[in-house]
């Protein structure tokens, strides 16, 4: 279903090494769900009923399909149990409304356990701001008397470059300069017509953004920004390399 250049290639591949060959005999034992087409089947829609559950705001499904001692890392790095789960699905405020689909979804089986990679995409209206997030999700199911029951998951939010603004060459020219992290390892910033560029002691130029004026980005690197610095005066004297509020400061050598 997947182009040979899809990321989840590998994953179908695994799914074939493990039930191919000798190991076909492993994967067809057990229920019928074990079957390649009836997990996947089975699962996806267990998964769909779950994300259909959140909009709903009914947690049937969730307390159905999740097992008592379930682990649940969310989005927000905050682990979960069972219990604070189905505290948290309930029907959503006035103002606010939407849906989550499945996007991407692999299936690697392990006896009567599997991992499920899927991708899910949520579409909100948020009191008439139109939203669109991503969250990769990876969640294992066992499978018991009563059915697959999610016994784990994780979920990771996708991160998008913010939108770029457009700052006047007066401005952009502020930035420019050399700056140093240690006697061997700088960071040089020169303009090139409209935009900025940076270049580090070893590495290929970059194009900078600007997200706000003093915070610039590379895109395709959204976990990271640079942060300038100014005295009193507003004279720039240096840049911190902000990654999740963790900062690496380089100081200004040309001033």
């Amino acid at each position: 279903m997947q182009s040979s250049s899809s990321p989840w290639r590998p994953v179908a591949l695994a799914f074939t090494l493990a039930c191919g060959g000798l190991a076909a005999a492993s994967c067809a034992t057990g229920p019928a769900v074990h079957a390649p087409g009836d997990l996947e089947a089975v699962l996806r829609a267990q998964t769909q009923a779950l994300l259909d559950a959140v909009t709903a705001g009914d947690n049937k499904a969730w307390d159905r399909y999740l097992d008592p001692k379930v682990t649940y890392l969310s989005e927000a790095g905050t682990l979960q149990t069972k219990a604070e789960l189905l505290a948290e699905v309930a029907p959503l405020p006035a103002g606010i409304s939407g849906r989550i689909e499945i996007g991407k979804f692999a299936v690697v089986p392990y006896g009567d356990t599997a991992v499920v990679m899927h991708v899910d995409e949520e579409y909100e209206d948020y009191f008439g701001h139109k939203i669109h997030a991503q969250y990769l999700n990876t969640a294992t199911w066992r499978l018991g008397g009563d059915g697959w029951k999610l016994i784990s998951q994780q979920v990771h939010a996708s991160l998008l470059d913010p939108p770029a603004i457009a700052l006047p060459a007066a401005q952009l020219d502020e930035y420019a300069g050399t700056y140093q992290l240690t006697g061997a390892i700088g960071y040089a910033i020169r303009r090139d017509g409209d935009h900025l560029v940076g270049e580090r002691t070893g590495r290929p130029p970059q194009v900078l953004h600007v997200e706000a004026r003093d915070v610039l980005f590379v895109a395709g690197a959204p976990r990271s920004r640079k942060v300038f610095l100014r005295d009193s005066s507003g004279v720039i004297t240096g840049f911190a390399d902000r990654r999740e509020a963790r900062d690496v400061v380089w100081t200004r050598a040309d001033r």
